[in-house]
């Protein structure tokens, strides 16, 4: 019966209440945080279990989460191999980490379809998590209730609490928590932490002090992720006196060890409300605390944070400061540099960290020359956007959609919408489904080929369109009618394209105006 509780879902970490750090606000930019999470080890990771580094290392090129990896472990098997409950967590747990959700599903599956082992109470905590993540909300809902009753135990119903926090669903995850009062499994802060944080996404922050002051009935103790939520939700309100009445009492709290993050925490929370001076004092106090452990990212912050107050003397003292104490910097050190320059429009700066980034010869990741290729495209500088291209290409690097994306923006700028126009069928043809371009420079495109009278190739431009599922093949006849129409106009083509165009995830079309994120464009981890 066990056997075929955990087989009943054919699929392939759980991100437990501990793991709050990365929701605490602490986030300045898109792709920039306080934790990384580049697909790079960092530093202050425990090693990779050497007993499993064979098979992972097979798993491990299958980077999309649309290929199964079942048949790895079905050859790992048949070659006489053999490999027990440890590694094949180890294996779970490292996916996780780089969330690939889907292949850690498949591994945690094959556990039991194929080597029936039993899982613990906490593998089918994991396990329910990546249902949540692969399948949604309502596939683990049924896992869930499938689940015996001797299993579900303060690990699983926090897991599932963590489930309905992560869609936001309130209602469900408070049913949730009333559960575990009423099994009495409500005597851990992980819990608690979990609908706090719940509460501060959504507003609701009556409902904190009402869970904060039931926490301090039952005995349990703040601990920083507790303050953190709180500070994060004072911010969001402009509240300074609350965020100055939390960190005295975080200070004055004997159970709360002050580290590096409750300051940094602070300091994001003072720099939200404009408080420049007060955020200073904390990332000075932030940096006096930071030790060898995740110093990496510790150095991440502090750069993007005294960037965002517009210190820049201090971004550059960090910056030597980092590369002083760190024998080796991954991408995301040099992609907190330079995003932080370029906040002063410091091109000359920028191209040293590149230069620098390219002389260390690690693994080549587009997303750092693509800020310097963003700020080019900005201030029209498209011979230096060009010269980047052809550097990036002799360098062994490949383009991607939003690199060709902002070489289209940065084009249409200047006026040289042919080459825009190129650069934006190069940016489609590279583009995945988590990238679209704005309206305004599809519309130039499209503005550009019709006056030219070059239909066959507006017709091309758009079939890439409907090809990626960028538009919805309603758009893509209207578009098409439109380029034929020699009599239409542009207030006909942005008729067409309106605010609800939508496209093929169901999403909108994004047509802010051209700025360094546009295009809607997020990288892979």
């Amino acid at each position: 019966m066990l056997q075929l509780l955990f087989s009943y879902v054919k699929l392939p970490r759980i991100t437990t209440v501990l793991n709050l750090g990365t929701r605490l606000g602490l986030r300045n930019r898109p792709n920039v945080s306080l934790y990384s999470t580049s697909a790079e080890p960092t530093p202050w990771r425990k090693p990779l279990n050497p007993s499993l580094t064979d098979l992972y290392r097979r798993i491990s090129p299958v980077g999309n989460p649309r290929v199964t990896i079942v048949p790895i472990l079905d050859q790992w098997i048949a070659e006489g191999k053999t490999v027990s409950r440890e590694p094949l967590m180890a294996i779970i747990k490292e996916l996780r980490y780089y969330k690939r959700y889907s292949h850690a599903l498949e591994v945690s599956m094959w556990m039991t379809d194929k080597r029936y082992y039993d899982l613990s109470f906490r593998e089918v905590a994991i396990r329910l998590d990546l249902i949540a993540k692969v399948h949604g909300i309502e596939q683990a809902e049924n896992f869930f209730n499938n689940i015996p009753v001797k299993l579900k135990v303060l690990e699983v119903y926090s897991a599932l609490l963590n489930c309905y926090a992560h869609v936001k669903d309130v209602e469900k995850a408070e049913a949730v928590m009333q559960k575990m009062r009423d099994l009495g499994l409500d005597k851990t802060v992980m819990a608690y932490n979990c609908l706090l944080n719940l509460y501060h996404k959504t507003g609701n922050h009556e409902k904190l002090d009402t869970l904060m002051h039931e926490m301090e009935e039952k005995g349990l103790n703040f601990d920083r992720f507790t303050f953190g939520i709180r500070l994060s939700a004072y911010a969001a309100a402009s509240d300074v006196e609350g965020i100055d009445k939390i960190l005295r009492r975080m200070e004055s709290n004997p159970s709360t060890c002050m580290d590096w993050t409750c300051y940094a925490v602070a300091a994001n929370a003072y720099t939200k409300t404009g408080f420049v001076e007060k955020a200073l004092e904390m990332l000075k106090k932030s940096e006096g605390l930071v030790i060898s452990k995740r110093r990496c990212a510790a150095f991440n912050f502090l750069l993007t944070q005294y960037a965002a107050i517009g210190k820049k003397d201090e971004v550059l003292r960090i910056w030597e400061l980092y590369k002083k104490k760190e024998k080796k910097i991954y991408s995301m050190g040099y992609m907190s540099a330079i995003s932080s320059v370029l906040k002063f429009d410091d091109i000359d700066n920028a191209e040293k960290i590149l230069d620098e980034w390219e002389s260390r010869e690690l693994s080549y990741d587009i997303r750092i020359p693509n800020y310097l290729m963003g700020a080019f495209s900005r201030k029209g500088l498209m011979e230096k956007a060009e010269t980047l291209l052809n550097r990036v290409m002799v360098k062994g690097g490949r383009p991607n959609a939003r690199m060709y994306y902002f070489l289209a923006t940065g084009y249409l700028q200047i006026n040289q919408t042919e080459k825009g126009v190129e650069a934006m069928k190069k940016a489609i043809l590279a583009c995945g489904p988590w990238w679209k371009p704005s309206k305004e420079s599809l519309t130039a495109c499209l503005e550009y080929l019709k006056t030219k009278g070059d239909v066959e190739a507006a017709e091309e431009l758009i079939r890439l369109l409907r090809d990626k599922n960028i538009v919805s093949v309603d758009i893509y006849d209207r578009l098409v009618n439109y380029i034929k129409d020699s009599e239409s106009s542009s207030p006909a083509l942005n008729d067409v394209m309106g605010g609800d165009a939508s496209i093929g995830n169901g999403e909108t079309i994004g047509f802010s105006e051209l700025k360094e994120d546009s295009g809607n464009y997020k990288p892979s981890s």
